[in-house]
């Protein structure tokens, strides 16, 4: 068992994984979302596989449904040899760069599990700043745990502690923001309402 925390690790994130979890939030623009991120640990390198979209309503920070969503996810994700190694959290005002109750509540929860957890809160700035600069680093701010129990921001200070792993992500995040792919979504709040709806997101893509 490795027994580090998130201070040292890298963090590098799949695709598609990064760009459900944007297209999430731009679907609710006016309200916080979150989700988890699935992947595993790789010697020094958490690797981010997948990601679910849960929430966008006032159920955000309620414990049943959040309970009950990461219960499904796990075993779900298990069998594929994945486990929940971070959590995403997109606040409601555009320009709010704080990190709130809920989410660290959330983390928290998440790092009980997986020492190693991401937070990755969405910057607004950097994804509008987008379309202009063509940056290829993720529009997301990593904060990690360590032993003094509090999250702290990772500062990209050209360490690249976050990436994507394939560097034209941001391009195709932009292709899909400019199509609206955002309007085919579906998080965990969508599938408790109507459980036809696929939360696994499996035909987003494709």
């Amino acid at each position: 068992m490795n027994n580090s925390n998130g201070g040292d690790c890298r963090y590098v994130i799949d695709q598609n994984a990064y760009i459900k979890l944007v297209l999430h939030a731009l679907k609710h623009k006016t309200s916080a979302v979150n989700g988890v991120l699935l992947g595993r640990l790789s010697g020094e390198v958490v690797e981010i596989a997948d990601s679910v979209p849960l929430f966008h309503s006032s159920q955000i920070g309620l414990l049943p449904p959040l309970e009950i969503a990461l219960i499904t996810i796990e075993e779900y994700y298990s069998s594929q040899g994945l486990s929940i190694v971070g959590y995403f959290h997109a606040n409601e005002r555009f320009d709010d760069l704080e990190l709130g109750t809920v989410a660290r509540n959330i983390a928290d929860h998440v790092y009980r599990y997986f020492p190693q957890a991401a937070l990755l809160l969405l910057d607004n700035k950097k994804l509008g700043a987008l379309r202009n600069n063509k940056d290829m680093a993720p529009v997301m701010q990593l904060y990690t745990r360590d032993s003094s129990k509090s999250w702290k921001h990772v500062e990209s200070n050209g360490n690249k502690r976050l990436t994507t792993k394939e560097p034209s992500a941001n391009i195709v995040l932009l292709d899909y923001i400019s199509s609206e792919k955002w309007n085919d979504v579906v998080d965990f709040d969508d599938h408790l309402d109507d459980i036809s709806k696929d939360w696994l997101n499996s035909q987003l893509f494709k």
